[in-house]
């Protein structure tokens, strides 16, 4: 019997590479509008805000920091529905404004290993953090909603979503992750900084991202520590499929990007 339309879609969906999948199902946007800023901020909202409780909860649903200001922001678009499915910044701080400091520079110094981590070999500009990584709960399947529709804007899609597309929903946060490097990797930085449990670096080790842990494991929103990633480990050790990942993002983010002089986004 031959294979219903409904089958042969299917196995082609099954087929998809990652770096496939990824462009088929998500686009990845430099928030460089008041817009899509607003849109990171929202999702960040209902993760460290709702979810979390690490930060206060705001009236107008948005939640920004002193570091938003002189941030890189990117966003993640679920295609099929037109809403965003993450968002992550890095933060770097600007030359010559040595008040403007990153999130561990304010609050872990204390925990680097000098040994290994001597921050005078990073002059401003040359480095950023990555911080506020965040998926939504709508985009995140736990065990005990199998049964549930996936949700969007707190309403369910009329368009029932396919099982590779779900598939698809896991690869989120590594997108969000490879898109905060190609991030560094464009700004030609020396390194890239992120504040992470060891468990997670350990995750990320695994698909070619060889964060080295620069720092002392301390209680920050957690069991975490200071972890490094440097230039020359940016994409070189990713494996074939996230490589192949990777190399769509920096091409998706470099055609959106223009590299300026530090000034205030916001106003733009």
């Amino acid at each position: 019997m031959p294979n219903s339309p409904t089958s042969n879609t299917d196995n082609d969906t099954e087929s998809l590479s990652l770096a496939q999948g990824f462009k088929k199902y998500f686009n990845v946007q430099v928030a460089s509008t008041k817009a899509l800023r607003h849109e990171a901020f929202k999702i960040r909202h209902n993760v460290y805000c709702e979810e979390l409780n690490w930060e206060n909860l705001h009236k107008d649903k948005i939640e920004t920091d002193e570091f938003d200001d002189y941030s890189y922001h990117i966003v993640l678009q679920h295609l099929s529905t037109q809403t965003y499915a993450g968002s992550v910044r890095v933060i770097i701080p600007p030359p010559g404004m040595l008040d403007k400091v990153t999130p561990f520079e304010l609050n872990c110094l204390g925990s680097i290993k000098p040994e290994l981590l001597n921050m005078d070999d990073y002059p401003r500009g040359s480095f950023g953090e990555v911080s506020r990584i965040a998926v939504p709960t709508l985009f995140r399947r736990r065990p005990n909603e199998a049964a549930h529709p996936y949700l969007v804007d707190g309403t369910a899609n009329k368009d029932e979503l396919s099982a590779e597309e779900r598939r698809q929903f896991p690869n989120i946060a590594i997108g969000l992750y490879l898109s905060a490097v190609a991030m560094v990797d464009i700004c030609q930085h020396r390194a890239m900084f992120v504040m992470v449990e060891p468990r997670l670096s350990r995750h990320l080790a695994r698909v070619g991202l060889p964060f080295e842990q620069v720092g002392e494991v301390i209680d920050y929103h957690g069991k975490r520590a200071l972890f490094r990633l440097s230039a020359a480990n940016f994409s070189s050790l990713l494996k074939s499929e996230m490589k192949q990942l990777y190399q769509h993002i920096i091409l998706s983010l470099r055609e959106q990007m223009t590299l300026l002089p530090y000034g205030d986004p916001l106003d733009k």
